[in-house]
């Protein structure tokens, strides 16, 4: 009887390690992965939670898979906070011809992906439902944003290439030589 005790008793303790182990809920079957190749050959390497945002996934998969942000800029910079891309225009006041829903519990979604150091989010106006293509990387914890904005997915190398980037020469948040996203590659 004590041996069957014991047998269960291993069985679920490694059930809960191994439940521990998973980030965000996520599976390896949930991720999708993604790379921006910069202008200088430097990798940011992806991954993107379906689960916690589909929407803004399948809008930021099929804008990368159509060249959409191919030589864009991390136009704008903010040391200690983010950067950010995706703008055609470059200024920050461009993007595509669609919006998307805005997937964060302000505009009821449930979506608890925090916005930590490498997490992936998009940018939008004060409506919530203006996310196009533009998106920022956190370079530090902001917890003010969470809950209000569409955080989907989080840097998982490559994070001394955003630092570099956020650590650029700048005139307020506008890099005075900004850096270009060569082309972003997804795999799912």
């Amino acid at each position: 009887m004590n041996k069957k005790l014991l047998i269960i008793a291993l069985a679920l303790l490694t059930a809960v390690l191994a439940a521990g182990c998973q980030s965000d809920g996520q599976t390896d079957s949930d991720l999708v992965e993604a790379l921006i190749v910069m202008d200088n050959g430097a990798e940011i390497a992806l991954e993107l939670y379906p689960e916690v945002a589909p929407i803004t996934v399948e809008n930021f998969v099929n804008l990368a898979r159509q060249g959409f942000y191919d030589d864009l800029t991390f136009h704008r910079i903010v040391p200690g906070f983010m950067i950010q891309g995706g703008c055609p225009l470059g200024t920050g006041m461009g993007g595509p011809d669609h919006r998307i829903e805005g997937e964060f519990a302000a505009n009821g979604h449930a979506n608890d992906l925090k916005h930590e150091r490498g997490v992936i989010s998009m940018a939008r106006s004060m409506d919530f439902n203006s996310a196009g293509s533009q998106f920022f990387i956190m370079v530090d914890a902001a917890p003010h944003l969470d809950g209000d904005y569409a955080a989907f997915g989080r840097v998982v190398s490559g994070i001394e290439e955003v630092d570099a980037i956020v650590n650029a020469q700048r005139m307020g948040e506008t890099p005075v030589a900004p850096r270009h996203i060569q082309t972003i590659t997804v795999s799912d």
